[in-house]
């Protein structure tokens, strides 16, 4: 099951066309690394903690952005993979980018809910980039979803909206994703993260389609500043993708 069955149109990732019908609103990722440091006994316990067997038997849904579609995390799958996650408990929900974010997140409860069905969780993951940031909120929010979601990770999602929707306001969804849309007054009002759900985003001033950058965090989540990273960078970045694997089994 690695997608939904409607499908949005395939564009070009990272084009925008003057007619204002391709902003691709992808994510960006974080770059992170540490140093091991310390005495010897300090770095056993490090490799010891590193070596813990990871929880990762919770579903993950991921939601794409703006003209984005399911193989937008092939890389994503491959990270998830490599830390343990089986390809049955990884699926990719589509919805219609030029449609309405309130029917999109109205087909991602209906896909939460299948995905449940089939693998016997209680709950899943959600892992969005950009204007899938909005259909995860109006989902974990107003639908009530946090209930079905143990954790939620948003890189360079739209969630306080971006200027640069102003570029395909001929669409439903861009004009829900301009700042100070009644859409964003609607999942940002009061508490943004809802529920015992773990919230964690990833954002940077490099992004260049989220704008203002800092849109992208939510009170009440962990928020983690990319140093320069750009939107689409986050979709092939296996560090920020590793760091959002380990965040989701955690």
């Amino acid at each position: 099951m690695g997608s939904a069955s409607r499908r949005s149109p395939r564009r070009p990732l990272g084009v925008l066309a003057a007619t204002a019908a391709a902003l691709t609103l992808f994510s960006s990722v974080t770059t992170a690394g540490a140093a091991e440091s310390g005495s010897a006994p300090a770095q056993a316990q490090a490799r010891s903690a590193a070596v813990q067997p990871l929880s990762t038997s919770t579903p993950v849904v991921f939601v794409h952005g703006y003209t984005g579609n399911a193989s937008n995390w092939v890389t994503a799958m491959s990270v998830f993979r490599a830390n343990g996650w089986s390809s049955a408990n990884l699926f990719a929900y589509e919805y219609n980018s030029y449609g309405n974010n309130v029917t999109n997140a109205q087909g991602l409860a209906s896909y939460v809910n299948t995905v449940k069905a089939r693998t016997g969780a209680s709950k899943v993951a959600i892992v969005n980039h950009s204007m899938g940031g909005l259909v995860s909120q109006y989902y974990l929010k107003v639908l009530g979803g946090n209930t079905s979601v143990s954790h939620l990770a948003s890189i360079a999602g739209a969630n306080h909206g971006t200027t640069y929707a102003g570029a395909c306001l001929i669409y439903t969804t861009c004009q829900q994703m301009y700042p100070g849309s009644s859409f964003i007054s609607q999942i940002s009002s009061g508490d943004e993260t809802p529920g015992s759900t773990k919230y964690a985003t990833w954002y940077s001033a490099c992004d260049g389609i989220i704008l203002p950058y800092t849109s992208t965090r939510l009170d009440g989540a962990t928020n983690n500043n990319v140093v320069c990273q750009t939107h689409i960078g986050y979709l092939t970045d296996t560090v920020v993708l590793g760091q959002i694997a380990r965040f989701v089994a955690s």
